[in-house]
């Protein structure tokens, strides 16, 4: 499997790069799932744990192959791209039991906003699962029409201090350079949900003193890489998706710069011209339209330990990106037919897929020699 050159900061990946490699690896079924939107498996186990955006909780035990509901999930407003979305394990969850979850909340005057909620897991009858005691600790803040672009992605820093989440532009643009409300950015708060202490823009007070960057559209993936950088997937307009290498405090140009243009096919500047922004390291056009993206750690693929493994909605596929300092480029796209949602690594280093449909299914990836 050839590799493509590194792209400069910014550059666009042309179609013509793109190389669709078949027999990457062999597929496996593992049941299916309703609108699947993230999954995660829980720490210390091969259980995994499903979302269904209408507002359910699942798991699955690859060893027995069954499939338990949880419950306790939250009411949440379904329609559009908002439903019940994220899941995560707290950093402390061998002695917390801690699970982190996000979802679109209603409002008043036909509002919502994305919000993150964190409760205990008891799966103690073995059968089935419950999540008790969940509360909200934090909120998009305003609430706006809309149904789309919540974004609201978990993720916990490497030394397990901090929580940090994606809050989409909810598709209003502007409010993603007003650092007096908490759309499009990135926030850094303690695992309870405060403001994180250290954070860029706390002297300004108020909401500001959650953010960590801002400037985003709509971020559909956030890992940090094995160095304890962060990095962010986010949607562009028509064309511009972009992956980023998130810095404190910086200001990444939406609507003001993009890779792509508006839906009307008007223009919007580029990165170029406006040097104060921040430019992504790779971005594309046409568009992939991310889902969620991994670092790849494990054992079973050692040829692509430390590359991006990005689940592709309308591209369909999973897209492999190589990463060189603060460069990327994308070196292979895997086709697989259908939207993919969400790509999770296992514990043993298997790749997890699901697919972005009414019943989408859950898909085990592993090296063309090996079907277990």
């Amino acid at each position: 499997m050839a590799s493509l050159p590194l792209a400069s900061c910014g550059a666009q990946t042309p179609v013509e790069s793109i190389s669709e490699n078949s027999g990457a690896f062999s597929v496996t079924e593992h049941g299916t799932f309703a609108e699947p939107w993230a999954a995660a498996f829980e720490p210390g186990t091969d259980v995994l744990f499903v979302t269904e955006k209408a507002g359910t909780i699942k798991f699955y035990n690859p060893a027995t192959g069954t499939t338990g509901n949880v419950t306790g999930a939250p009411a949440v407003d379904y329609g559009g791209q908002g439903g019940l979305g994220d899941i995560a394990f707290g950093p402390d969850y061998a002695a917390s039991k801690a699970i982190y979850l996000s979802w679109a909340e209603a409002g008043e005057g036909d509002t919502r906003g994305a919000v993150v909620g964190r409760g205990t897991l008891d799966c103690s009858a073995g059968t089935s699962c419950a999540i008790k005691d969940l509360r909200v600790i934090w909120r998009q803040s305003p609430k706006v029409t809309g149904r789309g672009h919540y974004s609201h992605r978990i993720i916990f820093s490497p030394d397990g201090q901090y929580m940090y989440v994606a809050s989409g532009d909810r598709q209003k643009m502007q409010p993603a350079q007003d650092l007096s409300n908490n759309l499009g950015s990135i926030v850094r708060l303690t695992l309870d949900g405060d403001p994180a202490p250290g954070n860029p823009f706390a002297e300004q007070g108020g909401i500001s003193r959650e953010i960590w960057s801002y400037g985003h559209r709509n971020i559909l993936g956030m890992q940090f890489d094995g160095q304890g950088r962060l990095w962010d997937l986010e949607h562009g307009p028509k064309g511009g998706d972009e992956l980023n290498l998130v810095r404190q405090g910086a200001n990444y140009g939406w609507p003001i710069v993009s890779g792509g243009i508006h839906y009307d096919n008007d223009p919007i500047p580029d990165h170029s011209t406006r040097p104060e922004f921040a430019a992504p390291a790779i971005q594309w056009t046409p568009v992939i339209a991310p889902g969620n993206f991994i670092f790849y750690d494990g054992e079973m693929f050692p040829e692509w330990r430390g590359d991006a493994l990005i689940a592709g909605l309308k591209s369909q596929a999973v897209i492999r990106v190589s990463i060189e300092g603060e460069t990327a480029a994308e070196v292979a796209r895997y086709p697989m037919g259908e939207r993919i949602r969400q790509i999770v690594e296992g514990p043993d280093g298997a790749i997890w897929v699901l697919e972005d449909t009414e019943s989408g299914r859950l898909l085990r990836l592993t090296p063309p020699s090996r079907t277990d």
